[in-house]
């Protein structure tokens, strides 16, 4: 029987624009994005996310956001994750060792939103939640997705999503 895979693709928690001449690759979170992080971090500690391996873009409000989350496994920071398109980032994951079997990426918008709705099968039991994603994938949300095999094995519409959440609807948990 081929192995279950868990990938998290989350889009960086909210970033600052309080200096107009900083550049968008060293913009820090703001102090939304940074309780957005705390909510997130015991999110994902109540729900034994324990990704092996993090992907994350080397802007700083990702950096940041990934710091805030605390997580125990490696973080790896990518420069092309920052300005990948979503094929590019299915191109990266297809790349990942078959010893992981659970996998975080941390990187952008539209890139983030535009994978998930890539990768998630139509008609699982999410499928309404895939309508919000559709709409909208705000700073700091997280889509968990499974599928089975290898990592090269990951196609469009061959994972399941199997969770969302957003940092607003865990402000009133």
């Amino acid at each position: 029987m081929p192995a279950s895979r868990r990938l998290h693709l989350l889009r960086h928690a909210k970033s600052s624009w309080d200096d107009p001449m900083q550049s968008d690759h060293d913009r820090p979170l703001n102090g939304r994005g940074r309780r957005a992080c705390k909510l997130l971090r015991e999110y994902v500690r109540d729900r034994d996310v324990e990704p092996q391996l993090t992907l994350c873009s080397t802007a700083r409000r990702t950096v940041e956001t990934v710091e805030g989350l605390k997580l125990s496994g490696e973080v790896k920071l990518e420069p092309r994750i920052y300005s990948a398109g979503a094929e590019d980032l299915l191109e990266r994951l297809q790349q990942l060792p078959s010893e992981l079997d659970e996998v975080m990426m941390v990187g952008h918008n539209p890139s983030m939103q535009v994978l998930v709705l890539k990768l998630a099968a139509a008609n699982g039991p999410h499928s309404h939640e895939l309508d919000e994603i559709r709409m909208k994938y705000p700073t700091g949300a997280l889509s968990t997705l499974e599928f089975q095999g290898d990592w090269a094995d990951l196609r469009p519409g061959g994972a399941e999503l199997i969770n969302y959440v957003r940092p607003k609807a865990l402000q009133y948990q």
